[in-house]
Order: structure tokens, then sequence, then C-alpha cells
């Protein structure tokens, strides 16, 4: 392994190993560079910083792994790629030490590289306050994904979308264009959308969602992101208060918050925010962000009090209320419930939705609704920054909402959905036992899972993708909250087979993670 037998240090007694709660590695679990690369980052900066001197023997493996709450496998890809670039040499019964090869000022490969093999902007590069802002944001967006793995959440059955009709569609709108001598649907779109798709939209959220609005309150945009961002150019100054559900969306609070809002997180308990806690803790907010319909990521539905209560504050206050409703249309049992918005007399609700859950992510088309009042500057807002949205793509969507196909594609969607939901409750129920306790869920893609034997989430996660699977722990969306170990599984993309797979997987992996433990027990 490595330069074992070195002759450097050879028949000398071996040093006592460093500590390993005085190497200060900190580690990002949401960081996009993986976690065996931010240890090899850390310990090669320590090693040309001189703060790990040539010869000093380094903390085993076993030790590592416990005070950084990572596994053995992430220790050894680590280590593995610190021998190969000679940072550091492997004595097969001693363990490892820093390579007496070293020199101050000499590095021996750059201390951080991106996943994707680019280097980061060098120092010298200077970034506005909203540059630095917007580059330490975390996001997944920036990686690229070609496969989902189980359990990921948040993602709607993709292998069941009807891509032949959508085809037969597009054919249809190119034979318009090319019948359209004057080719309309070639030249610049308006900014708030495509008008036929604005009319179809306000007449399908009307009749869905109960949501009450004329096609000059719908802004078409690029997915309820580009939403949630012009919302906070538009509404809010540097600084000011938004309430933010807790736990939360992680894209709701990059949106708003790298815009210079200032998140009060406020809890969410089984009737949604707790509105009396927000009025307390911050009665001048400017804005609300909520999924009421059902909550991302615990799934709880606002109550009918909650919304009255929510409402009354905006009305009082003068503050604004961006609603969320991400998947509202996967409700298992009855029709969708009624949205937030529809109960707004005074016009302080902006309502938000997205086709990326109903159609397809790639498709980047989503909508926003807003008062009357509002409705010009979102669209010169959409204007300045992207100009308006692909029109052919928005052309296509108009014909399948109006159609009918969408209305159709949901009612088989949500069939599937029930069914892999109880699969995967079946499931785990033979693979994990008493290890884990899965919430029952009304629709959406995702359910919470309850980690019963005190688990660390996030090593449970870490061991998880080690096996393959994508787990998203509960704790990753806390902003303030000491939440109990959960998971959030989804199970909207993944046929019974793969469930069945993946179930198996999990149990395996719930069984071998060791790792500290919670303080608190899940909810009974």
């Amino acid at each position: 392994m490595g330069e074992g037998g070195s002759r450097k240090g050879g028949g000398r007694r071996a040093a006592p190993a460093l500590r390993a709660d005085t190497l200060m590695i900190r580690l990002d679990p949401e960081a996009s560079l993986p976690l065996y690369r931010q240890i090899r980052n850390g310990i090669a900066e320590a090693i040309l910083a001189e703060r790990l001197p040539a010869g000093m023997r380094l903390p085993s493996i076993r030790q590592l792994a416990q005070t950084l709450c990572v596994s053995r496998n992430t220790l050894t890809l680590a280590f593995d790629l610190l021998v190969s670039e000679g940072y550091v040499v492997a004595r097969r019964t001693s363990g490892y030490f820093v390579s007496q090869d070293i020199r101050p000022g000499i590095d021996r490969a750059p201390p951080s590289i991106a996943p994707s093999g680019e280097a980061e902007a060098p120092p010298t590069v200077r970034l506005s306050v909203l540059g630095r802002a917007l580059a330490a944001t975390a996001t997944e967006s920036v990686l690229p994904r070609t496969r989902v793995l189980p359990f990921r959440p948040a993602a709607p059955p993709l292998a069941d979308f009807p891509i032949a009709t959508w085809r037969t569609l597009a054919n249809r709108v190119t034979r318009q264009m090319e019948a359209d001598r004057s080719r309309h649907l070639l030249w610049e779109g308006e900014a708030a959308g495509y008008r036929p798709l604005r009319e179809a939209i306000a007449t399908y959220v009307a009749a869905t969602r109960g949501v009450r609005c004329q096609p000059g309150q719908v802004v078409v945009v690029s997915g309820s992101q580009q939403a949630l961002a012009l919302a906070a150019m538009i509404l809010l100054e540097r600084g000011d208060e938004v309430w933010m559900e807790d736990p939360a969306y992680l894209g709701a609070r990059a949106a708003l918050g790298v815009l210079g809002a200032r998140l009060v997180p406020v809890p969410v308990d089984e009737d949604g925010l707790d509105i009396v806690h927000g009025c307390r803790i911050a009665p001048g907010a400017r804005l609300a962000y909520v999924t009421p319909s059902r909550q991302f990521p615990l799934g709880v539905t606002m109550s009918v009090g909650r919304r009255l209560q929510l409402l009354q504050w905006a009305r009082e206050s003068g503050a604004w209320i961006i609603e969320d409703d991400y998947d509202a249309e996967f409700r298992f049992g009855g029709r969708p419930l009624s949205s937030l918005q529809g109960l707004d007399d005074s016009g302080r609700v902006i309502y938000v939705g997205t086709f990326s859950k109903s159609i397809f992510p790639a498709l980047r088309l989503g909508y926003v609704v807003v008062p009357p009042g509002l409705a010009g500057a979102f669209a010169t807002a959409k204007a300045v920054i992207d100009r308006h949205c692909p029109v052919i793509e928005q052309a296509v969507l108009a014909e399948f909402l109006t159609s009918g196909l969408l209305a159709r594609h949901i009612r088989r969607m949500r069939g599937l959905c029930v069914q892999r939901q109880r699969r995967l409750q079946e499931v785990l129920e033979v693979e994990v036992g008493e290890l884990l306790r899965l919430d029952p869920v009304d629709g959406g893609f995702h359910a919470v899972a309850w980690l019963t034997a005190h688990r660390c989430d996030r090593t449970v996660a870490e061991h998880g993708r080690q096996a393959g699977l994508d787990l998203v722990p509960l704790s990753r969306f806390a902003i303030e909250r000491n939440l109990p170990p959960a998971l959030v599984l989804g199970f909207a993309p993944f046929d019974v087979r793969e469930i069945e797979a993946a179930g198996a997987r999990l149990g395996r992996t719930l069984r071998e993670t060791p790792g500290p433990t919670a303080s608190l027990r899940p909810p009974s």
C-alpha cells in the first residue's frame, strides 16, 4: 500500500498519532464537492501550511470516521488520494504518516478542484456583494443529473410521461408555423408569456385550484425558482424580514435569502405555519413564504384557521404572501384542496405554480399569478432578466392544457403514485422493520420516514450514497429547529421492482450504519 516500508522513518519507533478531534476539518454535506475530497483538501492544506509537520502520524480511519461522522469508505477514498498524490505515506502495520518529501511552498496538486474538473475561480477575481452571495449559495442544480436514484424526493414519474403525445402536439405547432406566413411564433414573444398559454393557465387553476384571476394576472416564468426571485426583486428591500417555514424548501431559502432578505424561521406543526409565533417574533415582516396545500418537506396541510390568520396578518400589516403550490394536483383522495389565493379578498397573495412536476422538469416553465397592481412590474422585470420564455414550447404546452391532456396525464400519475407509495410502505415494513417509521401521505411524491433507532440522518444518508441510494436527511431542510432524525423518501419515479430492490438496500444500510445517536425521539 502506497510507500509501505519507506526507508524514511524505517526502523524508528512509531510516533504517537495525532488526535482525530484536533485535525479541525470542516465538512459541508450540502456542498457540491464530495465529502472524500473535502477531507482530502483539509488534510492537504494543513500539510502545506505546516500545521501537520513531516513525519507526523495521522489518526486512523476508524477514529476519523467517528469524529467526522462519515463512513470508513469515504475516509479510505480520501487517504488513497492523498497517498497517490504524495502528501501521505502508508505503512502497512503503523498507519498513515505525513510524507517527508513535502517542502513548504510546494503544492503537489491544487487544494480544491470542482467536481466538473474545472478549477475554482482564482483569488484575484473580485465579485460583487450579490455575486459572492450567489456563488456561496447551496443549490443542487449546478451538477449534471442524468439518472434519478432511489429515493430522490420531489421527482415526478418521468418514465410514464406520454412523449409520443407531446411529439404529436409539437408537430402540430410546427405545421401551424409553416402555414402562417407572418411566422408570428418565430418573432419575440410577450414578456408576460404566450397569450393562449396564459389564458389556458387561468382557466386551469380556476377549475382545479380555486384560484381567482384573469389571464392578465398570469406571468409565465422559467419555473417557480424564477417566480420567487422576481418577487424578491420587486417587493423586498435588503434586510427586509421574511417569514420562512422551518423546515423549508431549499430553493426558496436560496432565492429569497441571496437577494438580501432576512429570513425569519417560523416553525411548522400539524396545522402548518405557526402564525402566532411569526407575529410574536417578526410582526413587521414584509413577506411570508408558505406551501399550504402540502408543506415541503413535512407534507402537512395548513388548516383553514391558520390560513385565515395568515391572510388577516398580511392584510393588517401590508405584507405579501407567496403561496408555492408545487404539487397540489397530486392529492390521492378526492379533488385537490383549494388554494390560499382563493380565500384572499385583499390582493396580498402571490400564487406560484410549476409544470416541472406535472409534466417534466426539463421543460422549465412555470407561472405566477399576481394581484392586478403587480402584473406590469412582474412582466417588466421578466423582460429585463431574459426577455421571455421560449415561445414554441409555450405553444405546445398551451395545446397540452386546452386539449385536456394535462388533466388526463395527472389522473394517471396520481394512480401510479398511490400504487408506489403503498408498495414502499409494504417493502419497508418487511425490510426495515422497527428501524424506520414511514408517515402516511395523502398526496405528492415523497414521504417522511422517521429513524426510530436514533441514528444521525446525515450519517445514514452518507452510507446510503455508498449503496447507490439518494437519501435526503430531513435535517438538511431545518433552519433553526432541532428536528428528530428522519429521511425524506421519494417514491414517484420508481416502479414497483425498483422500490423493492431499493428497499432491501435501505434495510441493509440502516442495519450497517453506526454513528452518533440523535437526542430527540421521533414524534408518536
